[in-house]
């Protein structure tokens, strides 16, 4: 069941204000305490905010609202939310919608399967809502950055990535890292946060000349993390999924 959209409160996130158009978001929760929490705390900070109570009546909200981002639970009456999320990728008008998917955190093996689907990004319950509106402000982000310069220099915490030079400096420190490893944390430092499955990384950083399997991700990320120092813990491994660059 629907439950509709509310009017936006007076405060306002940066981000909202700088736009006179609001990012717009719909939240797919069929508890209503989480429903309420969600559609409060975003509509505080400037977002236009839709919601749904079901996976069926999902479907047919996203493509009549066509928002910026969608926020989906799991467990859904009639359709469950990894079944919403396939059939939005699978559908040409929905399938670029950034998907920020809520889980409870025994469904790991549900967190592998969203992500295959297509979504950007989880958060399993019980949740923070700061935490949350920081994923969707950084998806969001992520999003507007993907059609920036490629070389442009990275910086994240006390690491300078420069693409032109194939350098990455902690410090003042310029460290050894070979061209596999370079690529490795160039990917995961251009989008902090996101989290890369290993054959993700291993298509990202592929050039046609070394191979790159996904077991080998795994040794290379440990040698990277060695190179990096007291910066390695940087690098986080999500359980049974993959690795992101710390936000």
């Amino acid at each position: 069941m629907a439950r509709g959209s509310a009017e936006c409160l007076p405060f306002r996130s940066w981000d909202n204000v700088m736009s006179r158009n609001p990012k717009r978001i719909v939240v797919v929760e069929d508890e209503p305490e989480i429903e309420e929490l969600i559609r409060f705390r975003l509509e505080r900070e400037g977002y236009e905010v839709h919601t749904s109570g079901a996976g069926d009546h999902a479907l047919r909200l996203i493509p009549r609202v066509m928002p910026d981002l969608i926020v989906l639970d799991l467990m859904l009456p009639d359709v469950d939310g990894l079944e919403v999320c396939r059939r939005l990728r699978a559908d040409r008008t929905t399938r670029s919608i950034p998907i920020v998917m809520l889980t409870a955190r025994s469904e790991e093996s549900d967190i592998v399967v969203g992500l295959e689907l297509g979504a950007d990004d989880y958060l399993t319950k019980p949740f923070s809502p700061r935490i949350l509106v920081a994923r969707i402000r950084a998806v969001l982000r992520r999003r507007e950055d993907r059609g920036s310069e490629p070389g442009a220099v990275l910086r994240q915490h006390d690491l300078v990535l420069h693409p032109g030079r194939h350098e990455v400096r902690r410090g003042d420190a310029i460290l050894p890292l070979t061209p596999t490893e370079f690529r490795i944390l160039q990917t995961l430092m251009a989008r902090p946060g996101w989290v890369f499955r290993r054959e993700q990384i291993a298509d990202e950083i592929h050039d046609g000349d070394v191979a790159v399997t996904e077991r080998s991700i795994d040794v290379h990320i440990v040698s990277l993390r060695k190179k990096l120092g007291a910066s390695g813990d940087l690098i986080e491994t999500v359980r049974g999924v993959g690795y992101r660059f710390r936000e």
